[in-house]
């Protein structure tokens, strides 16, 4: 018997959460890497100016920024999975759209639109991995003596 099949199912969903988390923010950290690199054959394929060029960091920097606040208070007014799945999807079209972009105002748009679906996965994530994986204890939080251990041994010595 597989080790999967061996976990109670709400556990397992909560495995599968968190795997969908951390494959949406790992998305999210290699595009900003990817555009960094990318950065010069944009300027040269799409003839952009050094001023123009600016606005394809800076614009999915400040739409990602000026987005975090109300993308948090979305998610607590109509559920954080329904934000965060909608932020995800949004970020994944804009990629795409980024992707097939054959002047500047696309990609800087498909950028802006970019920055407003990164916002929304960035502020609904629980509080912790912890809180998505580990079993809640009697008290209905989730235990969190490992996390106290693991800083405790990263700050102090024993």
């Amino acid at each position: 018997m597989s080790p999967a099949a061996r976990l109670p199912t709400g556990e397992r969903r909560r495995w599968i959460a968190l795997a969908v988390l951390c494959l949406g923010q790992l998305m999210m950290v290699l595009d900003a890497t990817i555009v960094n690199v990318a950065l010069p054959a944009i300027q040269r394929e799409l003839h952009f100016t050094q001023q123009n060029l600016t606005w394809v960091m800076n614009g999915y920097l400040i739409t990602f920024g000026g987005f975090l606040l109300l993308a948090g208070r979305l998610g607590d007014l109509v559920g954080r999975k329904k934000v965060f799945l909608a932020g995800l999807v949004l970020f994944t079209v804009a990629s795409m759209l980024c992707g097939v972009a054959g002047d500047q105002t696309m990609l800087i748009v498909a950028r802006l639109l970019q920055g407003i679906g990164g916002a929304a996965p960035s502020t609904c994530r629980a509080p912790s991995p912890g809180a998505w994986a580990s079993p809640p204890s009697s008290t209905g939080y989730p235990a969190r003596r490992p996390a106290r251990t693991a800083c405790r041994t990263g700050v102090t010595p024993r």
